[in-house]
Order: structure tokens, then sequence, then C-alpha cells
């Protein structure tokens, strides 16, 4: 399966777990546990405002999948029922997954601007904003007040010229490892989960048990230690990323070179090497393990719902491993949010919205209702695996990593428009470059790697920042 693909697999499933109704190619596909609550007007009345008299109380939302309830869930989701109960109506306009920047930037020069849109990894920041896409949050939400000051901090990666882009309503890590109890037990193996409680988590310890998982192999029954989507969160781990914000300078630059990448390039080349790495795509969980893989590393999404455990079957769940050499916990993380469109007049609207679809993730009675349904649909999680993906690995104990390479231009950040045979672009081909082979069946280095794609970095990037140069200078 291409990159492409895969990503936009772990996309669609996340939006769906958050209860949101997703499209990517002019289809229906709805969660099963959205969310359906009764509504205590007065109560959110205290804590948003709703939109006054007078003001345009429609705002139209660009995408490929739809707020509004669709014909196979007729439920409507909490945040629209607080919007729709303060006044406000959300218009669609579809797209697809393939065509919404085009579609969006097509908007943008003429007179039907739409007034949200979807925050995705790929392209929207800084690029997009670059690009004259978006404008400015600041002016609509106040993340000194306690409904926005838990995600300041994160916000705060999101920034040009002193000005916010992105207002996460919610956050998932972007991978996490999921393994099989009956697996370990049966290779006589420690619980990875009690290596993290104590603090021996790392990159040896993963190492270290799926070497003796992988002893076990046999000829007619192979066994893998890891299958999935961990390569750059493995990086991550060091608190390093291929390309990095440098304040002094002003600008993105090239980081390549950087020792920690080194360091973990060479610790994921012995991991293939030695066998332990299964590059087949697997789709969730289940089949991993009956594939006989210790560990299948994905987002959270490819673990629940379709992807859940069955009645009899005993998960358990930890992070990507932390680089030994430091003393720093770092996350990749998933944000979710909606970003203001340039040209967008209707700034109460907008504010509304965005209250709505946050305060479902921080009020304690929404918060509860989530719980319930992810329960009813899943209910062999546990409780150390609920509390881990949506609690622990986005807390304050995790210094959040973001790659601004994922934003910065066609060739370096946009597999859509990626032209080789994997459909990925430069940085996510570099980041899962040492675990794949060459044309001759050769697996690559990361010398190689950097040889090959330095100049492909300095070139975008310094085309990049002079466009920079010229935003910041307005």
């Amino acid at each position: 399966m291409k990159k492409t693909k895969r990503f936009a697999a772990g996309t669609l499933a996340l939006l769906m777990a958050l209860g949101v109704s997703a499209c990517g190619n002019g289809s229906s596909s709805e969660s099963s546990y959205v969310q359906q609550v009764e509504v205590d007007t007065e109560a959110v009345k205290d804590s948003i405002e709703p939109i006054p008299d007078g003001a345009d109380k429609e705002i139209t939302w660009m995408s490929y999948f739809d707020i509004n309830p669709g014909k196979a869930v007729k439920e409507k989701r909490t945040d629209l029922t607080l919007f729709e109960s303060l006044g406000g109506k959300i218009n669609y306009s579809r797209t697809t997954s393939l065509n919404k920047f085009e579609k969006l930037a097509t908007a943008v020069m003429s007179d039907q601007v739409p007034d949200i849109f979807w925050y995705e990894q790929g392209m929207t920041f800084p690029y997009s904003v670059i690009a004259g896409m978006f404008q400015p949050i600041d002016e609509i939400v106040d993340f000194e007040k306690p409904l926005w000051s838990g995600v300041k901090s994160t916000a705060d990666q999101f920034v040009l010229n002193g000005e916010h882009y992105v207002a996460p309503i919610n956050m998932l890590p972007l991978s996490v490892m999921t393994y099989d109890k009956h697996i370990l037990e049966a290779a006589n193996l420690d619980d990875p989960y009690d290596l993290y409680q104590s603090g021996e988590w790392d990159w040896n310890a993963w190492y270290d048990m799926m070497e003796e998982y992988c002893s076990q192999s046999t000829e007619e029954e192979p066994l893998y230690g890891v299958n999935g989507w961990f390569a750059p969160f493995f990086y991550h781990s060091t608190g390093s990323t291929l390309v990095k914000y440098d304040a002094d300078k002003g600008e993105y630059v090239n980081n390549l070179d950087d020792g920690n990448l080194t360091r973990a390039a060479e610790f994921l080349s012995n991991v293939k090497k030695n066998g332990y790495y299964n590059p087949e795509w697997i789709g969730g969980a289940p089949e991993a393990f009956q594939k006989k893989t210790l560990f299948y590393a994905m987002g959270p999404w490819a673990s629940f719902d379709d992807h859940t455990p069955a009645d009899g079957e005993e998960w358990g769940m930890v992070p990507i491993p932390k680089d030994p050499d430091g003393d720093t916990l770092y996350q990749s993380i998933d944000v979710n949010a909606y970003m203001w469109v340039k040209g967008s007049k209707k700034k109460e609207a907008v504010k509304c919205w965005q209250e709505c679809a946050r305060i479902v993730y921080v009020d304690d009675q929404y918060k509860q209702t989530e719980r319930d349904k992810f329960n009813a649909v899943n209910p062999n999680w546990s409780e150390e695996m609920y509390n881990l993906v949506y609690d622990e690995l986005i807390s304050d104990k995790y210094t959040q990593v973001f790659d601004p390479g994922y934003g910065i231009s066609t060739r370096l950040s946009d597999n859509d428009a990626a032209t080789n045979d994997t459909k990925e672009a430069v940085v996510a081909l570099v980041y899962r470059g040492v675990l794949t082979d060459d044309e001759d069946g050769n697996q690559l280095t990361w010398t190689q790697l950097k040889e090959t794609y330095t100049n492909v970095f300095d070139s975008e990037l310094a085309e990049f920042n002079k466009k920079l140069k010229e935003f910041t200078s307005k």
C-alpha cells in the first residue's frame, strides 16, 4: 500500500474516532460513537458567547468530510448541537482529500471564500499560511482563558510574525506500540508496560525484546519484531527533526547533520538489517498479531473500532521507546484544529464555532460521554491503554515534537504530489529511508540519504525562506 494511502487511512480513522464524519472521495463515512448528549445551553453560555444579533451566523466549512449529519448516521455531533443552540449554522463546501488545497486557493482568490478549513500536518503550516490561505486566530482565540490555556504551548509552535495560526481543539499521539500479551507470555517476555512504568522503556529495551522474540523464529513460522508507521517518531524521540526553525536567523534550516538523527538512523538500520522489521503494509493490530508480529506501531486508530481487541484478547500499549542518551521525554503529536481562512469576515461566528469545538474536549460532561461511547465500542481496551493515549502522552510529562518539514514545499512535504513509486515526499522518504532498499535490493544508509537529499533540502528551504522573509516584512 502506498504511503499516501496509508496516511489517508490513518487520518480518516482518526477523524472518525473524534466523532467527525469524513469522506475523502465524496462518499459518507461516519463514526460509530459520535458524541450525542443533552446540551445545557444556559451552562454553555457561561463559557461561550452566542453569536450576536446582526452578525452573520452561517459559516462555510470546506473539506473532504462534513460536520453536519450524513445519510448513514443521522445523530448530530455535540459541537454542532452547541453551535446551533447559540445561533450558528454550518454550510458544507465539498472537496476531495487530493484537491482540497487547490480548491481552497481558487476560493480565496474569488468572492466565495470559505470560513474554516481542517488543519493537517502536511502543507497547512507554514506553507499555506505564507501562500496567503489563512489568517491569524488571536483575534478570536484567547489563550489566557481556561478554555484554551491547556493548548497554548502547542499553539505556540504555530506562530509567524508573533501571531498564532492554529488553535488546537484536541491532540493525540501520532504513533504508539501495541502488543498482544498472549504472544508475550508464549515467548516468555516481560510486559513492556511494566518497563515503561519503571522508566526502563527505551531503545535498548525494545531492541533486546525483539531480538529475543525473533531468535525463536523458524522457516515455517517467521516472527517479526515490529511493523507499522514509527520511523519518524523514533527520530523524534531524540528531540531532533529533519527541519528546524532557527530563531536567530528567522528561517527554517536543514538539520540532516544533527548527531541525534545519525544515532537514530544507525539504530533503525540495525533493526532492519537483523530482520526484526516487517515492511509489509498491515492495516490493523489484529492482522499484525496474526502474522506473529511482536509490536504493531501505528496511530491509535489502528487499534480501536474495526481493529479493536476481541473478547478473550488482552493487549497492551506503550509509547515509542525513549532515547537512552537523553533525559527528556519527547512525543510526536497529531493536532486537530480548524484554520481560519484568509478573507473570511465572519469573526463572531467562527469564534463561536472554535469555542464549541474546543469545549467538547474540556468540559467534564462531554469528556465522560466520549469515554462512555468509546468503551461501548471498544470494551476490551484496558484502562492503561486509554489513559496512555488520551491523557498521559499529551500531558506535560512529554515535550511535543513537530517537524516543520512537513509544511515547507511541494517537493519536501506533499505526498499527494510525489512522483516516485512510493508516493512519498522527500521528508517522509528520508525518515523511512534506512528501513528501505535501493533498486538493487541493498539497504539504504543514512550517509547515502544525506548525500542524495541534502541539496534538495537546502534549495527548497532557501526558496521557502525567501518567501518567508517577504511575508514577515509586510
